[in-house]
């Protein structure tokens, strides 16, 4: 059905979106479809925000550092077909990691129809599960494209059966069970409907992508004489005009300047007025007098508005369903920094500012929670994962702020009775050599093995059911048994009763006993203790975790102790000390690595691991309470 776009010309609307499991491509593969569109002039794309990186949609700084998709993105292509129709695509670009699904949720609230990605060799993964399960939940229809199919391990035919079982294993109806499949190379630039490739008759662009999109993607119901029924499912905000509310339009016509009731999802009306009303085109936005049913759109000058409010006519107000976004399933303790370096490096840290970042925070975060903890310094933060509160911390002190994290936590539910805890679907791909310790691992932790697969010659696909709890901290000691060579993937599955104890670190740390630099010394000394954390020269305070014992207990180290000078010249005084490298933590292994009685300390400069307590004789007093409670059963 036709609707009008920022030039003025009618056209055809298509919303689809991507979907896929991490590392599989689709952001690559829509910057190439962005390419080909025509839209852009030679030279023009690299000048965007991000195309100087490879890939113009990650445009945030943390998904170009770490090569994942983080924020969900849109961005509209006229695309001329070869009969002479003319059709307005809008892509949306989701994340492939099962930590930010609320933004796979409200993204494809907005879409038709989507493109499922699928790598040529790793097949189905667990987030690939995830997001077509989100997908066939909404109502739509797939079109499969099996990604880099030119891979030398590539195995097309293997991965378009297991689409199909996957489909029927979700409960796929007969008109999503029977989809098209296009294979394509993004990273190239080409996709054929056919395989194997013709003999010397290799495509040289994504035309059959497009074609794919407009044969196989629904047309947008509309219905532009209804009453006005738009539902924000993205904010943005900008210095000038506030907040910005980016949505579909479901029914009627929204024009620029036109009042409009803010249905909030508590039940609250706020009449307001449009501002400025636009439409996407290509990467940016432009003004646009009106927006018609079916079409994405941006609104300027609603400051009340929020993620899963609807805009509606005031004359007849009529919510649409809000976003629905699945719960948390952990929790981790935000705290301000108490350490005897506090405030050194960071600009906010108030409890009042980590507040407000938060609150701020949960606007555009629908899969967040945040509660109170038991003082007004302390907060709990409950995400997805691991994954997706290490973005957020790291963004915080980024943007400055300082702050204390504890030990990640599942969310325990009460159901019928019975106390559950989230369960997930891991999947590890591993060398055969390496294949006994995993299985070890993971069985130790409760993981329950479903399925063991061979792919190629020196690889074993595993896949097993686990508790998230048993997780955190696993990723550290897989990659150490099999030298770095694991691949790790899971998503939520669901909620089981709990399994029993899970084991904790299997070794101590060395503590600082007081606040000065770290010496050559000192470090020398401790060398068969244990692995350092720390080099000479780092500053460090009493009770801060400088480095991981070789026992099982914690043991306090004086690691600033100077070497005494004599008059008595050592024999080895002219011999070169060699010291061990130090192990240095990311913010994500720091958080997996500590247990229920330690903190990570972060500050824009530095990630420090620290006991809760620090003054030695407090937590020896704390640790004999915790004992004496143990024994009289409290």
């Amino acid at each position: 059905m036709p609707a009008q776009t920022a030039d003025g010309t009618n056209t055809t609307i298509r919303n689809v979106a991507i979907i896929a499991h991490v590392d599989h491509g689709k952001t690559t593969l829509v910057d190439q479809l962005l390419k080909q569109s025509g839209m852009f002039r030679a030279g023009e794309l690299e000048k965007l925000e991000g195309g100087q990186h490879g890939l113009i949609m990650d445009s945030n700084p943390l998904e170009r550092e770490r090569g994942i998709t983080i924020l969900s993105k849109n961005c509209a292509i006229t695309y001329h077909a070869p009969g002479g129709e003319t059709y307005r695509i809008n892509i949306l670009d989701t994340p492939g990691h099962a930590d930010f699904g609320g933004e796979v949720e409200r993204v494809l609230r907005m879409a038709d129809g989507c493109l499922l990605l699928v790598d040529s060799y790793d097949g189905p993964m667990p987030q690939t599960k995830f997001v077509l399960g989100k997908a066939l939940e909404a109502g739509l229809k797939p079109v499969v494209i099996i990604n880099k199919a030119d891979r030398p391990d590539g195995q097309p035919q293997r991965v378009l059966n297991e689409c199909f079982d996957l489909l029927v294993e979700l409960g796929a109806d007969d008109h999503a069970l029977d989809f098209p499949c296009i294979y394509a190379s993004g990273r190239d630039g080409w996709a054929s409907a056919a395989w194997p490739l013709p003999e010397g008759e290799k495509p040289t662009n994504l035309r059959a992508i497009f074609d794919a999109i407009i044969a196989h993607v629904p047309e947008p119901k509309m219905d532009a004489g209804a009453p006005l029924q738009v539902l924000i499912t993205t904010l943005d905000y900008n210095d000038y005009v506030g907040r910005i509310g980016i949505g579909r339009v479901f029914a009627g016509t929204i024009r620029a300047g036109q009042p409009v009731a803010v249905l909030k999802r508590d039940g609250g009306v706020v009449t307001s007025r449009v501002l400025k009303l636009k439409q996407f085109a290509g990467l940016k936005r432009v003004d646009a007098a009106e927006v018609l049913a079916g079409d994405l759109c941006a609104v300027e000058g609603l400051d009340s508005v929020d993620i899963g409010d609807t805009l509606a006519d005031p004359a007849d107000p009529r919510p649409l369903p809000p976003v629905r976004v699945d719960e948390p399933t952990m929790t981790m303790l935000f705290r301000i920094n108490d350490s005897p370096f506090a405030g050194e490096d960071g600009q906010f840290v108030t409890s009042r500012q980590i507040r407000e970042r938060l609150d701020k925070e949960m606007q555009t975060n629908v899969a967040m929670r945040v509660d109170t903890g038991r003082t007004a310094d302390e907060f709990l933060v409950s995400g997805r994962g691991v994954l997706s509160l290490g973005i957020l911390i790291e963004t915080m002190r980024r943007e400055g702020f300082e702050l204390s994290v504890g030990k990640p936590e599942v969310i325990v539910k009460e159901i019928e009775g019975v106390r559950h805890e989230p369960v997930e679907e891991l999947v590890i791909d591993v060398p055969n050599s390496a294949m006994g310790s995993v299985m070890e691992l993971v069985g130790s932790r409760k993981g329950e093995m479903k399925k063991m697969e061979p792919r190629g010659d020196t690889i074993s696909h595993l896949m097993f059911e686990i508790p998230s709890r048993a997780l955190i901290g696993l990723r550290g000691r897989v990659m150490t048994a099999t030298q770095g060579q694991a691949i790790m993937h899971h998503s939520f599955l669901r909620y089981a009763p709990i399994s029993g104890d899970i084991p904790e670190r299997p070794v101590g740390v060395l503590v600082s006993l007081e606040t000065n630099p770290v010496t050559t010394h000192a470090c020398e000394q401790m060398a068969d203790r244990g692995v350092l954390f720390v080099t000479p020269g780092d500053k460090v305070y009493a009770g801060q975790i400088v480095g991981e014992h070789n026992r099982d207990n914690d043991l306090v180290v004086n690691i600033t102790r100077l070497k005494h000078l004599t008059n008595i010249r050592a024999a080895s005084k002219e011999a070169t000390v060699v010291l061990k490298a130090p192990r240095r933590l990311s913010l994500e292994a720091a958080l997996e690595y500590i247990e229920d009685d330690e903190l990570v300390e972060v500050t824009p400069k530095s990630i420090r691991l620290r006991k809760k307590i620090l003054d030695e004789s407090m937590r020896k007093r704390a640790e004999r309470q915790g004992r004496d409670k143990a024994e009289a059963g409290v």
